[in-house]
């Protein structure tokens, strides 16, 4: 049978499917990115296709069938000789597809989809009642997409011990210690770490009870509590060098730890072994006055509202905050609603795991620094001593991490010119402060002055002169750029001074 050639073939096509794709169309359908269909799943870039024609094809058949459908090529994806094909406004994407494949020369020709952000809802009976919302607050369902978490990522709970033998926990521990005691017995004596176990890592997606921050994780319990729930600064201490030196990669202690040296030197050792360490704030509602201690990330409580809860501490040491309100397992088999900043610590424990199942070889300061930089930015601009940080975003803290073996980065720097401020005068010799934070480091920062570089810096913190004797008069405006060890680059918004 004689081959019917490209350029009959491309008429046929037309003659067949001319009424369906040359029909009306629904004015509103038109402009950029506008789906084509209501359901998520179905959302195209109107006017546009994805064609690759089978090797030895020649570039002038290949022409010639894409003007049979008025298409034009407009590029090709580098190194997989697909071509992205624009159609005319009128054209039904769908039909024309269909019919471009059904020439010999075609190997395939689809449509330019717009995926969806994949969700993981967890089918756990008790997570999506109205007292779940912790877990959807911190857009855990987006970040449980890219990942659920390690089981060689340990997380130790340093608590009153924890009931083992709960179908949400039972799956998921590993060896722990009794610090207390100074043996193996790590069962829950007041209750206590049992709910904070189950809030950082419970098993999910069992259908089954409640769901947790990092379910794939692995839980350490290490009882540091006497039988009525109290803990020692010296019991905590030794948690945490029990911890580092068996394996955990996070430790969580629910008790207002923060203000201790013995504590802060523990907190180091395990920094040193590559851990990150999450306490609780405390629940006395007062302020703390303490500085900021870079070995811990001291986290307070929010509510479904982000607002502080008022028994929430808060202070010069916060870092972070989070739910403080959750569902979780109980001692005995049970479950249950639990709210404190000792839930909301766990909270952010589970989040540094996550982000070491996604990276294991992050440094704990890189760890904490995207968290921090993920964080939803609340109370004042910036970093404040109510919410620290702001509250942990589960789902923004996975997408800025370097994934694999940490030599992908593509997060650029954060960049704000702090002082002068916008619309400031400038006289003499001005001290341009820019703040420059990233999930690496900061490298280098420069001051753009009108367009023109005009100084760089290469140490924190980031202060740059600026002589504007040596500008004429009127507006200026200045603008920093920051780079950090990969080479990516954040750019501050413009300040605009006036001399």
């Amino acid at each position: 049978m004689k081959r019917i050639t490209l350029t009959t073939s491309v008429l046929l096509l037309l003659l067949l499917y001319a009424p369906a794709y040359w029909g009306p169309r629904d004015s509103s359908a038109k402009g950029e990115g506008r789906p084509h269909a209501a359901g998520p799943q179905n959302r195209h870039v109107p006017g546009r296709l994805l064609v690759r024609f089978r090797p030895g094809v020649a570039s002038e058949h290949a022409d010639a069938a894409l003007r049979g459908v008025n298409g034009r090529a407009v590029r090709e994806l580098p190194g997989i000789d697909v071509g992205v094909v624009e159609l005319p406004a009128e054209a039904d994407e769908a039909t024309v597809a269909r019919a471009l494949s059904l020439l010999p020369e075609v190997e395939f020709a689809e449509l330019d989809r717009i995926l969806p952000a994949e969700q993981l809802i967890p089918n756990d009976p008790w997570y999506g009642d109205p007292n779940s919302w912790s877990l959807v607050k911190i857009n855990g369902p987006d970040a449980w997409a890219i990942s659920t978490g390690s089981s060689s990522v340990i997380i130790a709970i340093l608590d009153t011990g924890v009931y083992g033998m709960h179908e949400d926990l039972a799956a998921k521990m590993v060896p722990g210690w009794n610090v207390y005691d100074n043996n193996a017995d790590t069962n829950d004596v007041y209750g206590h770490g049992t709910a904070v176990a189950g809030t950082a890592a419970a098993s999910s997606n069992n259908g089954v009870g409640v769901a947790s921050v990092a379910w794939g994780c692995s839980i350490m319990p290490v009882r540091i509590s006497a039988a009525d729930g109290t803990a020692t600064i010296s019991a905590v201490a030794d948690g945490l060098s029990w911890a580092a030196n068996h394996g955990a990669r996070v430790a969580n202690v629910s008790y207002k730890a923060t203000g201790s040296s013995t504590i802060t030197r523990a907190a180091k050792y395990f920094q040193s072994k590559g851990g990150v360490v999450t306490v609780a704030a405390g629940n006395d509602g007062g302020f703390t006055s303490l500085q900021d201690d870079p070995y811990i990330l001291t986290v307070g409580a929010t509510d479904s509202w982000d607002n502080m809860y008022s028994w929430s501490c808060y202070g010069n040491n916060q870092d972070l905050v989070a739910p403080g309100n959750v569902e979780t397992t109980t001692v005995w088999g049970g479950y249950g609603i639990k709210g404190g900043t000792s839930f909301a610590a766990p909270i952010v424990a589970g989040a540094a795991a996550l982000v070491l199942s996604v990276n294991p070889n992050l440094t704990p300061g890189q760890v904490q620094d995207t968290l921090k930089q993920s964080a939803d930015d609340l109370g004042a601009p910036g970093w404040d001593p109510s919410y620290g940080a702001g509250r942990v975003n589960l789902a923004r803290a996975l997408n800025m991490t370097p994934v694999g073996d940490g030599g992908a980065d593509f997060v650029p720097p954060s960049v704000t010119i702090t002082s002068p401020s916008d619309g400031a005068s400038a006289s003499g010799a001005v001290s341009v402060l820019v703040n420059a934070t990233d999930n690496v480091g900061v490298v280098k920062v420069e001051l753009y002055v009108d367009g023109v570089l005009y100084n760089t810096s290469t140490s924190a913190p980031f202060t740059i002169r600026w002589n504007s004797r040596k500008t004429t008069g009127g507006a200026h405006t200045l603008e920093s750029r920051a780079y950090d060890p990969a080479g990516n680059t954040g750019t501050s918004s413009p300040v605009k001074v006036y001399k």
